[in-house]
């Protein structure tokens, strides 16, 4: 019997997924295995696959429509076995409009009639959303997507033949009105492209949208700030990275990942997960490590990272932000992280608050090392200085403590022999 092919919950706190590809078409065989598509879940790009041997039937979301966890999205079917009604094509109008060719799908350029039941149109959830916020009858528009369903597309071009972007080959006087839509991008306005542009939520965006109201407001913040010296760390690094040579370099957010790794396994009272009616102590460093990307922001995690050496930290840190930046994550290498750091020290920031990532206590925000003029037994020197800024869960982290971890991890820094205590 024919096979539901659903949109599965690719990762733990996924609950609707975007179709960014279709790999297989409507009426390609598929065996169990292949990936069908690739969905765009809250976290990354992942790959979703056929659960049965078969022929794809009955595709019923097209590329770039976003749907909830559990929704049938096609049909897996053996060659020539019935799998009921299959959706037809969008009803045209007796007299076939002209229409604008060169897109997949022509879009009829007079509106079709309406239809009896308002209920029965179909519609992605985008496109019903869109036509709310606008004001458009979606029972006057006749949709490109599969099996007459319509998407955005067909909003957006009703909204360029309201404008006049689009015209008949032919003038028809009886043709259906238009219904007015305003267009996604309103008139341009001193040369820029208009006034604003709307632009829908990413899946990223809008986890990181839901995670910071969980955060930043329930979440009861305290922060304390310290700062620096450098100059030995700095030391310490050229001197690994003469010896690595060839085999690579040893980046400072490296030195900062161990040291705040192992000032972990000192203060376990920080290396910890706030839960409804308990406090969760780890006994292992998994070091969440902040990388922005295109959408907004992930926390790769790095595995026992108080066990590994410096170029493990930095070979594995580099592999995990590459597959941040191209959403090839896997679930399992964005969660169950215990701490984590943020680093902007790359953009030039000199300090900064970061929000705790629930269910973790805390974060550690690591700006840029600076030149500054401090005094040194009586001299007035330069030295390389660097601000922590950490982030402290106060239901979990009291303040002395917190004070106490960061102590252990200025001392790590300026004194790196003291990692080997």
């Amino acid at each position: 019997m024919p096979t539901n092919v659903y949109m599965e919950a690719l990762s733990p706190t996924m609950e609707e997924g975007r179709v960014v590809k279709w790999h297989k078409k409507e009426g390609d065989p598929v065996t169990t295995g292949d990936t069908l598509a690739e969905v765009e879940t809250d976290k990354a790009v992942m790959d979703l696959v056929a659960r049965a041997d078969g022929v794809l039937r009955q595709v019923a979301v097209a590329e770039g429509e976003t749907v909830a966890v559990g929704k049938v999205v096609a049909i897996i079917a053996a060659p020539g076995e019935a799998t009921g009604a299959t959706p037809g094509p969008a009803p045209q109008p007796a007299a076939a409009p002209a229409t604008r060719s060169g897109e997949r799908g022509a879009v009829p350029l007079a509106a079709p009639v309406t239809p009896p039941d308002a209920t029965r149109v179909k519609a992605s959830p985008l496109a019903r959303r869109i036509a709310k916020e606008t004001g458009v009858d979606l029972k006057l528009l006749t949709g490109s997507g599969p099996g007459g369903r319509v998407v955005r597309r067909d909003l957006e071009e009703a909204g360029r033949r309201e404008k006049g972007d689009v015209r008949p080959a032919a003038v028809q006087p009886a043709a259906a009105p238009v219904v007015p839509l305003p267009s996604p991008v309103s008139p341009a306005v001193g040369g820029r492209g208009g006034a604003y542009e709307d632009v829908p939520l990413t899946q990223i965006r809008k986890t990181i949208a839901k995670r910071l109201v969980t955060s930043l407001g329930p979440v009861p913040h305290f922060f304390l700030t310290t700062e620096v010296d450098m100059e030995r760390a700095a030391e310490a690094r050229d001197a690994l990275n003469r010896q690595l040579g060839d085999q690579g370099k040893v980046s400072f957010n490296d030195v900062i990942l161990k040291a705040t790794a192992l000032a972990l396994t000192k203060h376990r009272a920080c290396n910890a997960w706030f839960q409804d009616d308990h406090i969760r102590y780890w006994n292992e460093v998994h070091l969440g490590m902040a990388v922005a990307v295109e959408d907004g922001l992930i926390t790769p995690v790095l595995r026992h990272a108080d066990a590994k050496s410096l170029a493990e930290i930095n070979r594995e840190a580099r592999e995990l932000a590459d597959k941040a930046r191209s959403r090839r994550l896997q679930p399992a290498e964005y969660t169950g992280a215990t701490f984590s750091v943020s680093n902007l020290g790359m953009f030039d920031i000199d300090q900064f608050t970061a929000v705790i990532n629930p269910p973790e206590a805390g974060i550690l925000a690591v700006g840029t090392i600076t030149p500054k003029p401090v005094a040194v037994d009586g001299q007035v020197v330069t030295r390389r200085r660097l601000r922590l800024t950490m982030s402290c869960d106060h239901r979990v982290i009291d303040g002395a403590t917190g004070a106490a971890f960061l102590k252990t991890l200025k001392l790590m820094l300026e004194n790196p022999l003291a990692m080997l205590l």
